[in-house]
């Protein structure tokens, strides 16, 4: 965590600041269709897997994030903050958005959807994620527009960001992958949350499907068990007939 950081927070340990003219919203239009989808899609699986079961977290989209009572919050496509929760008055004005100086750390990891070419997820943002403290910064770039690859997952290092050579983050145990298929009517190229095996965390939709899979498969196995069962019940009975015919007793051989 940047020193800045640390001042902020030793500042205001004893009085909470007055955060009164700080913008939680601001009421600029949602992005484009894809990135909202996606932004979505990652979200949802976070909390739809239950991958982390009991560990309390944060996962939010176009969400701002202060990391200075004095400049403006910075607002990540997606974030996950992990071993931290919301407060339970989300209306509170210290509570709208993700204040550091109230939920106590930065996110563990910010994805950008890169979707043109003014947003600075190559530049500007760099530097302030950094200084924030947010272990793994991911760009998302569809149409490339700032880099040649269009998953590109960065890790913090000595207060600097360095291109990872896996998709794994080490850290929370999860990785990333792009994964083509559909999500919400839509035949796209994802990104997607796996397993530190690379399993893929579902969305709620894609567990029913896998659960409802798995009973059919189940009652499938079940049926042809008891038919399996029957024909030999049926071969036995043909056999003890053709016994009798010869005058041998069944239950004597």
């Amino acid at each position: 965590m940047s020193k800045e950081i640390l001042t902020v927070e030793v500042a205001y340990s004893i009085e909470p600041p007055n955060v009164e003219h700080l913008i939680t919203e601001d009421d600029n239009p949602v992005d484009n269709i894809f990135s909202e989808k996606q932004q979505r899609l990652l979200v949802e699986t976070i909390f739809s897997s239950q991958h982390f079961k009991e560990r309390p977290l944060v996962a939010s989209s176009n969400v701002g994030i202060y990391y200075s009572i004095h400049k403006p919050a910075v607002v990540p496509d997606v974030f996950l903050s992990l071993d931290v929760s919301y407060p339970p008055n989300i209306w509170e004005k210290s509570h709208r958005v993700y204040m550091l100086w109230e939920l106590g750390k930065p996110p563990d990891v910010v994805i950008e959807v890169v979707s043109n070419t003014v947003g600075n997820e190559g530049g500007r943002k760099f530097d302030i994620y950094a200084q924030m403290g947010v272990s793994y910064y991911v760009v998302l770039d569809p149409l490339q527009f700032i880099n040649r690859q269009t998953l590109n997952i960065y890790e913090l290092r000595a207060k600097a960001y360095y291109k990872k050579e896996n998709n794994f983050l080490e850290q929370i145990g999860l990785g990333l992958t792009l994964w083509q298929g559909i999500f919400e009517e839509r035949n796209e190229e994802w990104l997607r949350w796996t397993d530190e095996e690379g399993n893929l965390l579902h969305t709620g939709l894609e567990g029913i499907a896998l659960r409802d899979t798995k009973i059919k498969q189940e009652k499938r196995k079940t049926e042809q068990e008891r038919q399996r069962a029957e024909q030999e019940r049926q071969k036995a009975e043909k056999f003890a007939a053709k016994l009798r015919e010869l005058g041998i007793n069944p239950e004597e051989v």
